[in-house]
């Protein structure tokens, strides 16, 4: 059965340009039905065919050759080929594309280098400078639009998606239905996406039918979804991770029995329980059961004080010490009670926390990405890449944006021996290996991945999330 019209409430309509690098759901849930990357994530490190049926590499594994499906259509009836996809790839990597909170220039890092050529209509190649086998990561994060147009964006959008773009207003944004879609269609003809930033009134709006889905409601929305007996509620187990990155340039948390410590230290059921009423799941390191690579074996640090005390004690710190730590006021949204909640369990250490608060979010990330952090910040970690996760963050031969100081010489050696990997079986053990390394090493403090909640009314029953975790109708 198809339904005429679908209306999704949100925090934000606001999509800015696609080729940005973001990790807003709310963005990302929009765009992602007007455009279509080359390959999709199917979790763990599987990827579907979407724009491109089919890919290879070249034994030098420098180059890459894609083949297009036939017959893709542009909302504006214009055919997809080649030289679209150049076009696109041309425009990610150009160092003046922007960004926010620390991302400009994200995909540039990787891809500066690449020649992007068509060969045919159908068939074009990426050669990179160097063995990228982790490529797929990327290319499945890049949107695809019509390449004559590009210097419209982000003013007006041209996709290949199921959807093409109606009106557009500050607090609304209507979709309507790609009738030439290439795929199969979704059971919607129109999606109409709302802007509330109150989450409370997001669930009301669907309980008064003046939405069919509410998003990221919170824990009170889900009380009062549940107790409406009107809606059913949907959950997702996110890729976010919310962590605290360790300065280890300088200060006490260069050690890393000091950095064992302060993760043994807090009752991370507590503290889930206190700062999100319970709605997430413990880190057992730096990735997630998505991700690939993640290890499930890898033992999470579990509270234990009195280990955390031996640790200090063989330190050298039998007194304890003061610790600073930075906290941004909001996303996340719970950090100062992060701040509160970790203070109390450090106190029973013997440690006393300085707690720094800083109100300009963008300030805070420039902070951290030109490492002039104190001794931990609170901080997260989202991409779905594996490889960006530790080539940004951990990986010290790079010193990515966000990497604090961290060296362990064997991760390097794995990392590089990852690279160089094409056969996902091997490079998935490898990345497991780093994972028990880095884990152990502690060079972050491992909090938690956040659940995420919709209201739903009967109309929209038949929706549940996928995979990536956003408002996707299909």
């Amino acid at each position: 059965m198809t339904l005429e019209e679908l209306i999704i409430v949100q925090s934000s309509v606001e999509t800015g340009d696609p080729h940005q690098c973001s990790d807003s759901s709310d963005r990302n849930s929009i765009l992602n039905h007007i455009f279509e990357p080359l390959v999709k994530r199917d979790g763990n490190g599987k990827f579907n065919p979407c724009l491109a049926f089919q890919w290879s590499v070249q034994p030098d594994g420098l180059t890459w050759l894609f083949r297009l499906h036939e017959n893709i259509l542009f909302h504006n009836g214009m055919k997809l080929s080649a030289r679209d996809i150049v076009y696109n790839f041309e425009r990610i990597v150009d160092p003046s594309i922007g960004g926010s909170f620390g991302t400009e220039g994200v995909y540039a890092s990787y891809l500066s280098g690449a020649k992007f050529t068509a060969r045919s209509d159908d068939i074009f190649t990426i050669t990179t400078p160097e063995p990228m086998p982790d490529l797929l990561d990327l290319l499945s994060e890049m949107p695809i639009g019509y390449g004559e147009e590009l210097d419209k964006l982000p003013r007006h959008y041209i996709g290949t998606g199921a959807y093409k773009v109606g009106s557009r207003k500050s607090y609304e944004l209507e979709l309507e239905l790609f009738r030439s879609y290439w795929d199969k269609n979704p059971q919607v003809n129109e999606l109409v996406w709302i802007r509330e930033p109150n989450a409370l009134r997001r669930v009301e709006m669907v309980l008064e039918t003046d939405a069919d889905i509410g998003s990221n409601i919170g824990h009170e929305g889900v009380r009062l979804t549940e107790s409406s007996g009107r809606l059913v509620s949907r959950k997702f187990a996110g890729w976010l991770c919310i962590i605290f990155l360790f300065n280890m340039f300088q200060g006490v948390c260069k050690d890393r029995r000091i950095r064992q410590a302060l993760n043994y230290a807090l009752d991370k059921k507590e503290l889930i329980r206190y700062a999100k009423n319970g709605a997430a799941e413990i880190l057992n390191g730096f990735l997630t059961p998505h991700h690939f690579g993640y290890n499930s074996e890898t033992e999470p640090y579990s509270y234990d004080p009195e280990r955390a005390r031996n640790l200090l004690l063989e330190a050298g710190y039998d007194d304890g010490f003061k610790l600073e730590l930075d906290i941004p006021s909001s996303m996340p949204d719970e950090a100062p009670k992060l701040a509160e909640i970790i203070s109390k369990f450090y106190s029973q250490i013997g440690i006393e926390v300085d707690v720094k608060e800083y109100y300009d979010r963008q300030k805070y990330a420039e902070m951290v990405k030109e490492k002039k952090i104190h001794d931990l910040c609170c901080f997260d970690s989202s991409p779905k890449s594996t490889f960006r996760v530790l080539r940004e963050k951990l990986v010290s031969l790079y010193k990515g944006p966000w990497w604090q100081g961290y060296h362990n010489p064997e991760v390097n050696k794995l990392f590089i021996q990852a690279t160089k990997t094409f056969d996902n079986k091997k490079r998935e053990k490898i990345y497991q290996a780093i994972y028990e390394k880095i884990t152990d090493d502690a060079p972050w403090l491992f909090l938690y991945r956040p659940y995420y909640f919709w209201a739903v009314n009967e109309r929209a029953g038949f929706w549940y999330p996928g995979n990536d975790g956003l408002t996707t109708i299909k």
